[in-house]
């Protein structure tokens, strides 16, 4: 069975186990520790980043786009890539959106003040940038105007759901674990992220549990 190293608050490899389940395929999960980093892993990804998903066949391939495109190509039903070339760029432009400046400014900031702070130094010895973390969720109402302005025009945000959904979702459901996404003041925000935390390829990230740090309580709550 093909197998995906990953880390469950990982937006990236929150992305790939989506699409994943959404193409009904199966897949043994190993979970990694990103702060204490395994030295057989850089053979597979020299960056040590994750995800890395390894076929039955021993092939492997990190990056999560790299991964999920490849999926796509391998495995094209259910498509998640419209077939005209203009299409496909929108939706790798809104991909790249959120896996670059969402992340840069919101999932990426609020994971490491939040949890991996905690698990890099042990409890109670480095606080939380409160300044940071002010910063990141104003800038995530920023990019909720753009996924209401997006889903206003379109029935997902590209148009059919595709890659573009499931990479914004992941990175959402991030934020979404710690229950700091302001739904109620965007309401076509959340009416697009309720269909896709609905579908089935979302019960296993909604089934997540950090040791020591409990989601939300609306977290799972398909109803929020």
């Amino acid at each position: 069975m093909r197998r995906l190293h990953n880390f469950q608050l990982s937006p990236f490899c929150r992305k790939v186990r989506l699409v994943l389940g959404e193409k009904k395929l199966g897949f043994e999960s190993i979970d990694e520790r990103p702060w204490q980093p395994r030295a057989d892993l850089l053979p597979l990804d020299p960056s040590g980043q994750l995800p890395v998903l390894i076929e039955d066949g021993g092939f492997a391939v990190s990056d999560s786009q790299a991964i999920v495109e490849y999926l796509e190509e391998v495995h094209p039903e259910p498509a998640l890539m419209p077939k005209r070339p203009a299409e496909r760029a929108e939706v790798r432009r809104l991909a790249a959106w959120f896996d670059r400046f969402f992340f840069a400014e919101v999932s990426s900031v609020v994971v490491r003040e939040k949890l991996l702070k905690r698990y890099r130094t042990g409890v109670g010895t480095q606080e939380p940038n409160a300044q940071a973390l002010r910063a990141s969720l104003e800038a995530l109402r920023g990019h909720l105007d753009f996924v209401t302005k997006l889903s206003e025009q379109r029935d997902f945000l590209a148009g059919p759901m595709s890659l573009a959904d499931f990479t914004a979702a992941a990175h959402l459901s991030c934020i979404d674990y710690f229950g700091d996404v302001p739904w109620d003041d965007y309401p076509r925000a959340r009416e697009w992220y309720a269909r896709l935390k609905s579908r089935p390829c979302f019960r296993p990230l909604l089934a997540d549990q950090l040791p020591g740090f409990a989601p939300a309580p609306e977290y799972a709550n398909l109803d929020f």
